[in-house]
Formats: C-alpha cells, sequence, structure tokens
C-alpha cells in the first residue's frame, strides 16, 4: 500500500540523516531532503480525506512532486559521498518504486476525471 510505502520511507530517510555530518552542506541537503520525503507520506494522508477527485489529484501530485524531489537529494548524497552506498541503493530503489506509484495514481485520477467529465457533458 502506497500509504505505508511513503510512512516507511520517511522513517528510514529520517534515519539516514541523523549519521550526516553537521557542516554547512550537510544541514541544507538534511533540511531539504527530510522535507521532502516526508511530506510524500503527509500528503498522501491528506488525500485521503479529500473532498473531490480533484482535492485528491491535487494532493496526490504534490506527493510526487516531493518524491521527485527527494529522489534528487539521495542522487545528491550518493555522488558526493555523504551516506552508505549499500543503504543508498536501497533508498534509490524505493524512491523509484514510489514515483512510479505515484505517477499511475495520478495518470488514472487524471483519465477518470476527463472520462467523468465527458460523461456529464453528454447528458446536457
Amino acid at each position: 500500500m502506497i500509504r505505508e510505502r511513503a510512512f516507511e520511507f520517511g522513517v528510514e530517510i529520517v534515519k539516514l540523516c541523523r549519521n550526516f555530518p553537521r557542516d554547512p552542506a550537510g544541514v541544507a541537503i538534511i533540511s531539504q531532503l527530510v522535507r521532502s520525503a516526508t511530506s510524500i507520506g503527509a500528503n498522501i494522508e491528506e488525500a485521503q480525506d479529500a473532498m473531490s477527485r480533484a482535492d485528491f489529484l491535487k494532493c496526490m501530485n504534490i506527493s510526487l512532486k516531493e518524491a521527485r524531489e527527494s529522489r534528487y537529494w539521495l542522487r545528491v548524497i550518493k555522488e558526493s559521498g555523504l551516506g552508505s552506498v549499500i543503504r543508498l541503493e536501497n533508498l534509490m530503489s524505493e524512491i523509484e518504486q514510489i514515483v512510479k506509484i505515484l505517477t499511475k495514481i495520478v495518470k488514472t485520477t487524471k483519465e477518470k476525471m476527463v472520462v467523468k467529465s465527458r460523461d456529464s457533458k453528454c447528458g446536457s
């Protein structure tokens, strides 16, 4: 389930960042990565109580953007040598899967909105 995967990903990112150096680069990256990684799950949770399909789509789009941003920061960490390569590979693999799932959810939701819109206009 995407909600649980996003939550677990956020927790793993927090754990990873606890070991980073507290120099200016480390602090900046930690701040950005923790914010984006935990925002993925927070927006998915918010989407569960959406008032409309459009509201749901907005929340899921934000989650997707945050997932892509998290992927970026993980790449920066990997290339700069800040984190354990094995741990980073696992997290990068997981964020790729989360991005794919969220992309599919957003695409499917958009398609359903188009179909519903067309169906409601046919009877007018």
